[in-house]
């Protein structure tokens, strides 16, 4: 697994996924007063979808990483992939507040939650050494998710109103997202923990996802999340 080549493909595809679920998050800021102004929603009501999206995220990650170690990591991101283009779309037909805040703030961030768990723990497992640099890079592609994303649902919003722009971003997540998620491959270390899964034996696990979301990590990363996000939203907000 050292001299493998592909592990680098993972860490390439784990950064640009995480851009675009991400920066599919981040766009909301842009799209705050056309919004209100398009449906006479409070814009305090539609940036509430992106707070929704973080605890969304945090709970999501516990679960989505779950399934990830049973059916593997190609299944839950193309799952995580497929939902959110499809919730990004039917947020951008949203007629209420509240089925706004449900699509764009449950279903995308927990849709975001399949992308970012999964492919933390799979590029994790593919490396052995150079670990932290592998996991430094695809960090650095969700960063850059506010410099890329955020910019083009700009310029989308300064040629079309937003449910058009909304519904271009779903588009093009769809288009990239679907097609990177079949490189995504399970470590090969654990393959053999997956056959043995096959014919009947239990593998091993450290940890339960019941003592997973009773551990000081995991409510640490909640409380995080939670405080985080009205902060990014004040950010990123277009005043």
């Amino acid at each position: 697994m050292t001299h493998s080549r592909y592990r680098w493909v993972i860490v390439a595809a784990g950064g640009l996924l995480g851009c675009l679920a991400i920066g599919a998050m981040f766009s909301l800021p842009v799209f705050l007063r056309p919004i209100s102004q398009d449906t006479g929603w409070s814009i305090t009501g539609v940036s509430s979808a992106m707070t929704f999206g973080f605890l969304a995220m945090a709970l999501g990650s516990v679960i989505w990483g779950s399934l990830s170690d049973r059916f593997g990591p190609r299944l839950i991101v193309m799952i995580g992939s497929v939902s959110l283009a499809a919730s990004l779309a039917h947020a951008s037909t949203a007629t209420t507040l509240i089925e706004f805040q449900l699509m764009f703030g449950l279903a995308v961030g927990g849709a975001t939650a399949a992308i970012f768990a999964p492919m933390m723990a799979c590029v994790t497992g593919w490396f052995d050494t150079h670990r932290s640099l592998a996991v430094s890079l695809v960090s650095a592609g969700m960063g850059m998710a506010p410099l890329t994303m955020s910019p083009l649902a700009a310029r989308l919003i300064s040629n079309h109103d937003w449910r058009t722009s909304l519904q271009i971003i779903a588009a093009l997540v769809a288009a990239v997202m679907i097609p990177v998620a079949l490189l995504v491959r399970r470590p090969p270390a654990l393959e053999g923990d997956n056959t043995a899964a096959s014919r009947g034996e239990q593998p091993q696990s450290a940890m339960t996802v019941g003592q997973a979301t009773r551990s000081p990590q995991f409510f640490i990363l909640l409380l995080t999340n939670f405080f985080v996000a009205p902060h990014t939203q004040d950010r990123f907000s277009i005043r």
